[in-house]
């Protein structure tokens, strides 16, 4: 029996070099994926979504003026460009792993079916989750509570680059808090910058709790897998 299934929800930004802030750094997607090829082992079944903003932001160019659904659909392609690169760097880390897309490219990965991505995870495999829903106007944030509702997930894990969600901006704000835990609807009321407002809701409607942590810290991945109290946790309250 596995321990438990969660859906790991990763940036397209984490993923971009750090001096030039875009493209891929190989470095950090092979620490990531060694982080998560480890943890799985464990025997916890891992399902990942990948952004695409580290390579293309389809609200940013469609705030340049470019069609907002053409410019959705460009950004589902740049998470497909992630997931075959962290797809590269499990498998060279040890671990088996497939990419389903929402959107049809049978050359380079599978289709998404969600019985089929089941039985990838119970047979021990990885599975990435790339293109998004297939859909414009939907975040990657939504991708992975509609996945994780899908796949019976016990939960949404957002891996960031700050400690969990803040009282405010701590850039702004350096007094801001750190939260350790609040629920959905405060997390929705207070726009706390959590997820987008569809994806929290997904997550209040299906009661999956979502912890939002810091991926950049070594050791920070495996402990978000395995449960153990880190960053902030989202989830129905007391």
């Amino acid at each position: 029996m596995a321990k438990r299934r969660v859906v790991l929800k990763l940036s397209g930004e984490a993923f971009a070099d750090a001096e030039l802030g875009y493209g891929i750094d190989p470095i950090t997607v092979d620490r990531t994926a060694a982080e998560i090829a480890a943890v799985q082992a464990e025997g916890y079944e891992i399902a990942i979504v990948v952004g695409g903003g580290n390579i293309f932001r389809g609200l940013s160019a469609a705030a340049k003026d470019m069609d907002r659904a053409n410019a959705d659909y460009m950004g589902m392609l740049a998470t497909v460009i992630n997931a075959l690169a962290l797809r590269d760097a499990l498998e060279r880390a040890g671990a088996e792993c497939r990419v389903q897309t929402a959107i049809v490219i049978q050359e380079v990965a599978e289709p998404y079916i969600r019985l089929r991505a089941i039985r990838h995870l119970e047979k021990g495999r990885i599975v990435i989750f790339a293109a998004g829903t297939g859909n414009p106007f939907f975040t990657t944030d939504t991708t992975a509570a509609l996945r994780a509702a899908e796949i019976g997930a016990d939960a949404v894990l957002k891996a960031t680059k700050v400690d969990g969600i803040y009282t405010a901006d701590p850039s702004l704000h350096p007094e801001a808090e750190l939260l350790e835990e609040l629920d959905y609807m405060h997390a929705i009321s207070e726009q706390l910058g959590v997820m987008d407002t569809t994806a929290v809701t997904m997550c209040m409607e299906n009661d999956l709790p979502i912890r939002v942590f810091n991926m950049t810290t070594p050791g920070n991945v495996a402990m978000a897998v395995r449960g153990e109290s880190i960053g902030t946790l989202v989830d129905a309250g007391r």
